[in-house]
């Protein structure tokens, strides 16, 4: 029973990954650049994507999100009432998005009207690691509001990830968080390769050295 749970794993995930390439040359043929974010509930993926979304807008590149959630409309409507398009996605009672969920918004998605595509996934550090869903770049997403063990306990969302946020840089002291602490776990885990940026949604500190690194 245990070689046959693993035979299905297998099968899910790879089923994932040859939708997900699918996913990415649909977005490549028509010039889309697509950002996936991933972080707990409360990181601020939401605000991150309506604040990347405005710089965009400012220098003449249109964008779109996805909201993925469990359920209820919240981060959808959030966007809408900034002027971000957006398409509603529930996954029900899963605790992520998959590839297969993502086709199916694309279809529905004129692609040809934005320069990006943001895809918010379901508010967890576990989840989504598995299941990339055939962004440009992964996003992880944490804020200092969570401690500073993050990186620690969640090495794999970090690992799957092309980059790494810290954000509410501003309040860091408020909630007695050492952000340096935070970065020297990411820099051992990455091995050097790689640094977390350090932002503020809320006073837009670092918000173009992460759109630097997303090159947006």
């Amino acid at each position: 029973m245990h070689i046959v749970q693993m035979g299905m794993e297998h099968d899910v995930l790879k089923e994932n990954s040859r939708i997900a390439h699918s996913n990415y040359r649909l977005l490549k043929d028509h010039g889309v650049r697509c950002i996936e974010l991933m972080g707990s509930i409360g990181s601020g993926k939401t605000a991150l994507i309506i604040k990347l979304a405005e710089q965009l807008r400012a220098k003449g590149v249109r964008s779109c999100a996805i909201a993925g959630d469990v359920a209820g409309e919240d981060d959808y409507r959030r966007m809408r009432e900034s002027g971000l398009d957006a398409v509603n996605c529930n996954t029900g009672r899963e605790c992520h998005l998959d590839a297969e969920m993502v086709r199916k918004v694309l279809e529905n998605v004129n692609l040809d009207l934005y320069g990006v595509i943001f895809i918010e996934n379901v508010g967890n550090l576990v989840c989504p690691a598995d299941f990339p869903l055939g962004a440009d770049y992964r996003v992880v997403v944490v804020s200092t509001t969570e401690g500073d063990d993050m990186v620690r306990k969640h090495h794999d969302i970090f690992i799957h990830s092309d980059v790494a946020v810290l954000n509410k840089i501003d309040i860091a002291d408020a909630v007695d968080v050492d952000p340096d602490v935070i970065a020297e776990d990411y820099r051992k885990l990455t091995g050097g390769l790689k640094e977390i940026y350090r932002c503020s949604v809320k006073t837009e500190h670092g918000l173009g050295e992460v759109l630097s690194a997303l090159n947006l």
